[in-house]
């Protein structure tokens, strides 16, 4: 698999404000470790953000390059959280990955970051 795609930024329009921005990735795929399967699933992305916001087109290249990653749902929703976080550096920001069921059981997976 290639480099990771760039998440691109613009300038927040109301930086001396709280307000959330929520952002849906309904067509999320990956790959399971172990089976080597697709999983499908919705990560939903919650943020507040300080000086800079996602730009979505890079994002969605972004999440595109998991599609043939194999990685385990908690690595995969706390590595998200990390390089949007790391690059956009919000005041808060909350990453939520949920999979379609597997042999009857489904999964969520929620991780949090809190600024400075």
């Amino acid at each position: 698999m290639g480099e990771t795609p760039e998440i691109e930024l613009f300038d927040n329009p109301r930086p001396e404000r709280d307000y959330c921005i929520t952002i849906r990735c309904p067509e999320f795929t990956s790959v399971c470790p172990k089976t080597g399967q697709p999983d499908f699933g919705e990560i939903l992305i919650e943020y507040t953000p300080d000086k800079s916001c996602i730009e979505l087109k890079s994002l969605k290249f972004y999440m595109q390059s998991y599609r043939n990653k194999g990685i385990f749902y908690e690595a995969l929703t706390n590595e998200i959280l990390d390089d949007l976080s790391g690059v956009c550096r919000p005041r808060w920001m909350k990453v939520t990955s949920r999979f379609t069921p597997r042999g009857g059981i489904t999964t969520e997976v929620a991780a949090e970051y809190k600024g400075s």
